[in-house]
């Protein structure tokens, strides 16, 4: 390759634009699959049949489909959904947003397997701390917030991190549907300066960069976590 190869040949905004879609892609999935995946453990640990049911049911199915499969049902499921809906009530089309989409299915796909994150980590507490928390008279959201959490983070965090990691790298699947990320970009680049291996190099680079940084901020995590630990929050 020759020394305009060795450039971003103007598509430099593109490329910073699809990596900046790519990120909030990321991380609005990742809260969305925190909050289902909390949620979900606490069905599937729950003794009431009507709730422990369903999130096994969730979990299970999640994981035995692929991610693209997933992507394309949820997609193109809700859109279906949303024209019998506005037919019958007489409303104008809506298009469901491709990000909005993205998110969602992301954040659902995902979500069941950070139940299965939370579900381990719960039940790697000692049951006696909980115990201790309710004969010192605390209330259910300070034995949650002072004793559950901070010790299931410690179990849950190495999943987490790994989670988190695919997820970041499943959002290139969401540029099927639609959304400009950094692997749309770096197509779209390729294809215009007839050099898509450079480009789809440049992708990954980023990827490389976006996951480095990430493994640190787990580090961190992990180690405020493992406070106290012996031989873990060095």
């Amino acid at each position: 390759m020759g020394l305009q190869a060795l450039s971003l040949q103007g598509f430099g905004p593109l490329l910073a634009q699809g990596t900046w879609m790519t990120l909030k892609l990321a991380m609005l999935s990742l809260l969305l699959s925190l909050a289902l995946g909390l949620l979900g453990a606490t069905g599937k640990l729950s003794k009431v049949r009507v709730l422990r049911v369903p999130a096994t049911m969730y979990t299970t199915l999640i994981r035995s489909v692929p991610d693209l499969v997933l992507i394309l049902l949820i997609f193109y499921s809700l859109q279906l959904w949303l024209n019998d809906l506005t037919e019958l009530m007489g409303w104008d089309y809506l298009e469901i947003d491709p990000f909005n989409a993205g998110v969602m299915t992301l954040g659902f796909i995902y979500g069941a397997y950070f139940t299965e994150n939370f579900r381990g980590a719960i039940l790697s507490v000692p049951a006696g701390q909980l115990e201790a928390a309710t004969a010192y008279g605390l209330s259910k959201a300070q034995r949650f917030r002072l004793v559950l959490f901070p010790q299931l983070m410690r179990f849950a965090l190495p999943g987490l991190g790994n989670n988190w990691l695919v997820l970041l790298k499943s959002t290139a699947l969401v540029s099927i549907i639609g959304l400009s990320d950094l692997v749309k970009a770096a197509q779209n680049a390729g294809k215009t300066t007839n050099n898509t291996l450079y480009f789809l190099i440049l992708a990954a680079l980023v990827y490389l960069v976006i996951t480095t940084l990430s493994n640190q901020v787990f580090k961190r995590l992990e180690r405020r976590y493992n406070i106290g630990i012996k031989g873990l929050a060095r």
